[in-house]
């Protein structure tokens, strides 16, 4: 038993980390991702290995409560030398799915540039990049991040990243391939993966055989020489890509022009954060005629979220109470016949508490007001609670 503990405990050492930034929201120009902490170095040797994950109960005002393993993130890195580095995530959703989140070589140019290939990140909003479950407030992602920009969004690609320091400015530019807007269903129909309820989530290809036609441009400018905050710029341009079979057909593809703007700001126990998203979209009446489908020409969202931690700062543990009110609308504008539909035209507003009971572990509690601009239809407030971990 003792030989057993002994190795566990050497076997623990050699792939643990410092459990100082798993949960940065105090300090948003230090924050770190997965990734991030893996190419950082914290762990000191050349194989890393950790995990994060959430287990989250949803009750629906009326409908039965459900539990749900949402996901298990296993990560993976290795250093081969000390420039070049491969990450990987390994996602498990609700115990039966399982995706590669990223699988990326980076390649150290010099101390502030680096190459990047394979599947990555798109680096829009805040939580896309930043959404392991210590990092951020609220038992569910905030809903502006899951269907203006569908998190989680990855795609394959070529990129550079770096910084310039006594600017106090980081920079992101990639090459993707993009959504996948349509495909042939065997018939004469043609099969469009997206639509005015999810916006562009439907056509994310993440990597499986990803179908490519034209490249779409990613970046994005971070400023933090301001204590305690960082402040973010970000751009997606391109267009879609289709099936060779339908490719030639008008509407089979579109163009997407998307912007942001997020800000993250800290000063001892008080947290704020803030983001705006909005995409243009082309030949979408096109687009609808061909598929049958109902795709809005813009797509909008933005959220602001207040937090106070309870704890004094001298404490281990914190404690906070958060408020956010969030707006999306898939039907921001519409083209040709098509109608709005108000009931895309959404308003959460999620309060409630984090309670971060060590480095890494949280235990989450809110309740979410929600509804809509169509007074035919209802969303239903939800009650959440969740757990969630990351080393």
């Amino acid at each position: 038993m003792h030989r057993i503990s002994l190795s566990l405990l050497l076997f623990t050492s050699f792939i643990g980390s410092a459990q100082t930034t798993q949960d940065s929201i105090t300090n948003p120009q230090n924050q770190l991702n997965a990734a991030q902490r893996i190419l950082s170095g914290n762990y000191g040797k050349a194989v890393t290995v950790g995990a994060y994950g959430e287990l989250t109960y949803n009750q629906p005002e009326g409908d039965n409560g459900e539990l749900d393993v949402q996901r298990m993130v296993l990560l993976f890195g290795y250093k081969f030398n000390e420039k070049t580095q491969f990450v990987t995530e390994v996602e498990i959703e609700h115990v039966e799915e399982v995706f590669v989140e990223q699988a990326f070589v980076n390649y150290a140019v010099g101390d502030n540039v680096s190459l990047r290939g394979g599947l990555m990140l798109v680096p829009m909003g805040i939580v896309n990049e930043y959404h392991e479950p210590t990092t951020f407030n609220g038992t569910e992602r905030p809903a502006v991040d899951n269907v203006i920009v569908p998190t989680t969004w990855r795609e394959l690609g070529v990129g550079v990243t770096g910084r310039f320091s006594d600017a106090s400015i980081s920079y992101q530019g990639y090459i993707f391939n993009g959504f996948k807007s349509t495909a042939s269903d065997g018939d004469e129909d043609v099969t469009g993966f997206l639509s005015g309820s999810s916006g562009l989530r439907g056509g994310r290809q993440k990597g499986i055989k990803s179908t490519v036609d034209s490249p779409t441009f990613s970046t994005k400018v971070e400023y933090y020489g301001i204590p305690g905050l960082r402040f973010g710029l970000s751009g997606y341009f391109g267009k879609t890509q289709a099936a060779d079979d339908v490719e030639q057909l008008d509407g089979a593809n579109i163009g997407i022009s998307m912007v942001g703007a997020d800000a993250r700001y800290a000063f001892r126990r008080f947290t704020a954060r803030g983001q705006f998203i909005y995409a243009s979209l082309n030949d979408t009446d096109a687009y609808n005629e061909l598929t049958n489908r109902d795709l809005g020409s813009a797509l909008i969202g933005y959220y602001g979220e207040v937090a106070y931690n309870l704890m004094p700062l001298t404490a281990n543990q914190r404690l906070f109470a958060f408020a956010r009110y969030e707006n999306f609308d898939t039907h921001a504008s519409v083209a040709g016949d098509l109608m709005r539909n108000e009931a895309y035209n959404r308003t959460d507003i999620t309060t409630g508490l984090s309670y971060h009971i060590a480095p890494g572990v949280v235990v989450k509690g809110d309740y979410q007001f929600r509804q809509n601009k169509d007074q035919s239809s209802d969303v239903s407030d939800r009650l959440n609670f969740g757990i969630g971990v990351w080393f």
